[in-house]
């Protein structure tokens, strides 16, 4: 067993809320929604008109732009109403669930015995081939080209992340099944990050990989900084990446050769009464999951993590694959002189409070920017939290500019939102990093199509 790979810029944030290992028990609700906006680089078309009955598996919009990339629906009922937003973006499909969760007959063949492009052809139809991601870029991957390079994460370092480890625990065969699919129609062997500090027995044996360990503050669990730490991606190269639950769901496909959406995610944050984890469906509704567990109203629900997460309304829909939901405190308050306090219940990056004297507290930390939007600077904060081999302000300074040329130069390639989320939690500037690095990787996109 080698060396692990140490992460030494980074920062962990200590938030109240981590997710006790139970399963709590959620009824499963009627409304569900399918958000073309959880995608990047898509142009959704509506198959399924409203009240159009639908199964579970039923194509439900495609991409314009790969028509046989079809999003599914997760249950069988009724398309209940199409929500678009200005010029008439399409933002959500809303299907009434009957109960009976009746699924479409898909022919799905034995994987071991079965050609790749049949294998692609199975996860496109089902609604499973959106699990794989494509960098650079963050989009879905391309089915008609073969990537240079796969990697999957086994592990989440964000605020409050799950625990695959527990989520997982049982589906050592469907983990197995899933990295054959992936090695069956890629040609690769798959980059496997495992974290050094856990047991890793469930992940250890799995085939047709190439096991890499790594330690050290967020963003070690981030599949870009595996891939920036093992084989940075060049201008051309293609990288493939998984989520390692997606792994064990697509794996399960072809072992069961049923149809099943169903995910464990975990509950977090510390406006949560209670904690946990909760098997659910892609966009199921908040409402069931949050009833009579919220301990204040006042508070922001986010699918996915506090850093990357969507903000959703209490009775909103999860986006299709985050694996944890978090409810924190909302920020919509004045703080009269507040720098001038000493700030022991706030946590600080830069040690501006004297919080940073009580080492292993965790905070109850809200949405308040603490100031607000200024000129960007060159402070230097962003290459303490950031360990990519680039120049992060830099960077998004080319961002900002849209000079195509400087973005190649300084690594665009290599990140896509999450890799830079750190960065905009300590920006002294309160810019929005992530938004401004996704509005180029879409223009880069275009440019380069």
């Amino acid at each position: 067993m080698g060396k692990p790979i140490k992460v030494r810029r980074g920062l962990n944030i200590p938030l109240k809320g981590d997710a006790e290992k139970q399963i709590i028990d959620v009824s499963p609700g009627k409304l569900y929604a399918l958000k073309p906006t959880d995608f990047h680089g898509i142009r959704p078309k509506v198959v399924a008109k409203p009240d159009t009955a639908v199964k579970v598996g039923t194509s439900v919009y495609y991409d314009k732009f790969h028509p046989e990339v079809q999003f599914c629906s997760p249950v069988s009922g009724i398309v209940k109403e199409i929500v678009r937003g200005e010029k008439r973006k399409l933002l959500e499909i809303i299907i009434e669930s009957d109960g009976k969760q009746e699924p479409e007959t898909y022919e799905i063949s034995d994987y071991q015995k079965s050609e790749s492009v049949d294998i692609i052809k199975t996860l496109l139809q089902t609604g499973f081939w959106p699990m794989i991601s494509q960098r650079p870029y963050g989009v879905i991957a391309d089915p008609e080209t073969k990537p240079d390079f796969v990697f999957v994460s086994t592990f989440d370092s964000a605020p409050l992340a799950p625990d695959f480890n527990f989520i997982l625990e049982n589906m050592q065969e469907e983990l197995e099944g899933g990295m054959k699919v992936l090695y069956k129609i890629t040609g690769k062997e798959i980059n496997l990050g495992l974290n050094a500090k856990v047991e890793n027995a469930l992940f250890e044996n799995l085939p047709h990989t190439i096991i890499n360990r790594f330690e050290g503050p967020h963003p070690a669990g981030n599949v870009g900084t595996q891939i920036n730490a093992i084989r940075p991606i060049n201008k051309g190269e293609i990288c493939w990446t998984v989520n390692i639950q997606n792994l064990a769901m697509i794996g399960r496909l072809f072992l069961t050769k049923q149809i099943n959406f169903s995910r464990t995610i975990a509950l977090t944050g510390s406006e949560s009464a209670q904690t946990g984890y909760v098997k659910v469906l892609p966009g199921q509704s908040a409402k069931e999951i949050l009833n009579s567990r919220l301990s204040q109203d006042n508070v922001r629900v986010i699918s996915g993590n506090p850093l990357t997460g969507k903000q959703i309304d209490k009775d909103g829909y999860l986006s299709f694959q985050e694996n944890q939901i978090c409810v924190i405190p909302e920020g919509d308050y004045y703080e009269l002189f507040g720098w001038l306090m000493p700030g022991f219940k706030k946590f600080s990056f830069s040690r501006a409070y004297f919080s940073w004297l009580m080492p292993g507290k965790k905070y109850r930390l809200d949405t308040n920017y603490h100031g607000g939007e200024r000129a960007y600077v060159l402070t230097g904060e962003y290459e303490k939290v950031c360990p990519l081999d680039i120049y992060p302000q830099q960077l998004i300074k080319a961002c900002m500019i849209k000079d195509i040329d400087k973005m190649e130069q300084l690594g665009i390639y290599e990140v896509i939102e999450e890799d830079m989320a750190l960065c905009e939690f300590v920006c002294t500037s309160k810019t929005e990093v992530q938004s401004v690095l996704r509005e180029s990787l879409d223009m880069l996109r275009k440019e380069m199509s």
